[in-house]
């Protein structure tokens, strides 16, 4: 389809590493047809010092990141507007989250949906290409789009790395699947704890960053040994 390689070739142009296109229609808390995920992988050198603790730099890169797919998705929903459709970018300002840091859509959501990846042990996005070295967005729609094949079942397999390396000690080794909720996979509260103590002894910053889990992820430490 002609909207579908103009959308995804000017999301590309943008600076998106990855970009999928998901069939929402089955997705509870989803009012739009179609969802857009956007990713954007990570240096490997900020990964390679995240492998020790998170810096200064990953905390300036990771807001910088997230101005950029704000950016990212505000320009194809624009665009989507501009050829008859509804579009909804979810941007960092748009998103709300309840008390228990839950989204009424993840980005993670659409992700699957949208082929880019599954969710790890470490609960996060895991990219064949990036490992979960990459920071995501969505952008929702009604515009009838080709679909990317949803990715419903975890790639894991047996590996534990993220597991044997939280300092946290808060992720439980669950296999994901499409349905699986979140308190099955990781302890929330103690992942946040952990992630502000050890970024406020770091940096001096307290936040909840950490990035440990993703940064020894077989797949992201397949990307770090990569040429390109």
């Amino acid at each position: 389809m002609a909207l579908t390689e103009e959308l995804k070739e000017l999301l590309y142009c943008q600076g998106s590493g990855l970009v999928g296109i998901g069939d929402m229609r089955e997705v509870e808390n989803c009012n739009f047809i179609t969802g857009i995920s956007v990713a954007i992988p990570l240096p490997k050198k900020v990964i390679f010092d995240l492998q020790e603790g998170p810096t200064i730099e990953y905390h300036n890169l990771y807001h910088a990141m997230n101005q950029k797919l704000n950016e990212i998705v505000m320009v194809g929903e624009a665009f989507l507007k501009k050829n008859g459709y509804e579009a909804y970018a979810q941007t960092t300002d748009r998103v709300k989250y309840n008390r228990n840091y839950i989204s009424k859509l993840p980005h993670k959501t659409v992700a699957t949906r949208a082929g880019l990846g599954w969710i790890g042990k470490n609960c996060l996005l895991v990219t064949p290409q990036y490992g979960s070295a990459v920071r995501i967005s969505s952008l929702l729609t009604n515009a009838p789009l080709a679909y990317d094949k949803p990715i419903n079942q975890s790639a894991c397999g047996n590996c534990n790395l993220c597991i044997q390396n939280c300092p946290a000690q808060s992720l439980k080794g669950t296999l994901w699947e499409v349905g699986i909720q979140r308190e099955e996979m990781i302890d929330v509260e103690e992942c946040y704890k952990k992630q502000v103590e050890i970024m406020s002894g770091r940096t001096g910053i307290e936040t909840d960053l950490c990035g440990k889990c993703f940064a020894v992820c077989a797949y992201t430490q397949r990307y770090l040994k990569s040429i390109s």
